[in-house]
């Protein structure tokens, strides 16, 4: 038996003499494994996202396409749509111990095959084969990882760190991100060095590996912190799919906040490439990837606060969204421009502040409108859902692309690869009408206008939610 069971049962045999003497004890070590649980999900982001910053040097140095680099970090959505139920159903009956174990393990090997893949006694057709094999692996452990912040704030942690603890493990996933913005960019530029670049995010994967194999003992606590993990309970795993799936709330709320998700995970994954183009440089695609992060950070930290003392977070949602579907319009147009940089910097900042911020206020609403299911559970059907929209939309703008003849000032360095425009024309044929061209940013806008006015019509419907008390639980995918 799993030794985060046997505390779990003995933890059970001592409860009513808990109960009755109203004595609950937290642990010491609940921070070390907090931090663990920072450093795998700051370490996983950073894999994930090491490529998209420097997308045209990559192709280069791995002799592939825009597409085919574009896959090392669509894989990770690609993998997380499988098995993100089946990493809910480990945290519930496995426990944390082995899960984020597994996790580390799997990140920590993806990484060095990672840089085993650029070794210079490597042929040159099995650079990128070998690469992919090891970002799959980093795909494979961010389900594990990316869902362990709420069950360790609920089984460690006392009621009145809970939001505290949530709100450090899940700021780690961002702060990856910011990372992977800013050191890609750095270490390419001064090295022009794959090998550098990926010992670099290696080393950390090692060491957390190490932390977690090593000093993660149990998946629970001898003793509960508190009343509510004495008692916590949900329905059982795949009794909460068949509810979810007959919530029509929460099927909305799937659809409107997984396209939220992905045309994020487009921002990130596609930003360099959309830059580059009109001449910005790889540094500067880093910087604009990193104020998106810092500043959605900070948006959601005032906005959790906000919302949790006014309760108003269905007006703070309605709000956000139009003020995010404003920003993406701004974007699609100020990426076409050339010698903006000012400009294009403040768009970011302002695109992260308020599509950012808005996360931690969606994923309560989910778990609001899906009591009593459990909070892993209605939380990673919408994590699929974004993967799912991410392939889709991220495929879409790709094709929506055209190469061009002719690109002066072009800083993308992927030989004929580079001269795509992304205003994304494509033609649409018809017997009876003349062909017509539209555009990749009217298609954006379509996608962001239509989104937020469906939302908005569905909360204002659902009122009644914000008189519930609030607790957010901050989860970047």
């Amino acid at each position: 038996m799993d030794n985060g069971a046997l505390h779990t049962q003995n933890r059970a045999e001592r409860s009513p003499a808990l109960r009755k003497a109203g004595e609950f004890r937290s642990y010491r070590r609940r921070w070390f494994i907090l931090s663990v649980a920072c450093l795998l999900n700051c370490s996983n982001s950073m894999q994930w996202l090491t490529f998209a910053p420097v997308a045209d040097l990559t192709a280069e140095g791995l002799h592939v396409s825009l597409d085919q680099v574009n896959w090392l970090s669509l894989v990770y959505m690609v993998v997380a749509i499988p098995l993100s139920l089946i990493s809910t159903w480990m945290l519930d009956t496995l426990g944390l111990r082995l899960t984020l174990i597994l996790g580390s393990w799997l990140n920590m090997v993806g990484s060095v095959m990672r840089v085993v893949g650029v070794l210079s006694f490597v042929p040159g057709w099995a650079l990128f084969p070998v690469v992919m094999a090891g970002q799959t692996l980093g795909a494979v452990a961010q389900p594990l990882v990316i869902f362990s912040p709420t069950k360790l704030a609920a089984l460690w942690f006392p009621d009145n760190q809970r939001a505290t603890a949530n709100m450090i493990a899940s700021m780690s996933n961002p702060l990856g991100l910011l990372f992977a913005n800013i050191l890609s960019p750095l270490i390419i530029s001064k090295t022009s060095n794959l090998f550098i670049l990926l010992l670099t995010y290696a080393i950390p994967a090692i060491v957390v590996c190490f932390l977690a194999t090593v000093g993660i003992r149990e998946s629970v606590p001898p003793t509960p912190p508190s009343a509510g993990a004495e008692t916590s309970s949900s329905e059982p795993f795949f009794q909460g799919i068949k509810l979810l799936m007959k919530n029509k709330a929460y099927l909305i709320l799937l659809v409107c906040f997984g396209s939220g998700i992905a045309i994020f995970t487009c921002f990130f994954t596609l930003l360099e490439q959309i830059l580059c183009i009109k001449g910005y440089t790889n540094d500067f695609a880093g910087v604009c990837g990193a104020l998106f992060i810092v500043f959605g950070v900070i948006g959601a930290a005032f906005l959790g606060l906000f919302v949790d003392k006014t309760k108003k977070f269905t007006e703070a949602t309605k709000i956000n969204i139009c003020l995010t579907s404003l920003a993406c319009t701004a974007f699609a147009v100020v990426t076409q421009m050339r010698d903006q940089k000012a400009l294009i910097g403040v768009v970011c900042a302002l695109f992260g502040l308020f599509g950012f911020s808005i996360y931690p206020v969606s994923m309560e609403l989910s778990v609001e409108c899906s009591y009593p299911v459990g909070e892993a559970t209605s939380a990673g059907l919408i994590f699929i859902s974004g993967q799912i929209q991410s392939i889709i939309y991220t495929e879409i703008l790709q094709a929506l692309t055209k190469k061009l003849a002719d690109s002066p000032g072009s800083m993308c360095a992927a030989g004929g690869d580079d001269n795509l425009s992304w205003k994304g024309e494509c033609t649409i044929p018809s017997s009876k009408v003349r062909k017509q061209q539209k555009k990749i940013s009217i298609h954006w806008l379509e996608q962001q206008i239509f989104i937020p006015l469906k939302l908005s019509h569905i909360l204002s419907h659902n009122n009644h939610m914000h008189k519930y008390h609030v607790s957010f639980h901050w989860n970047l995918m």
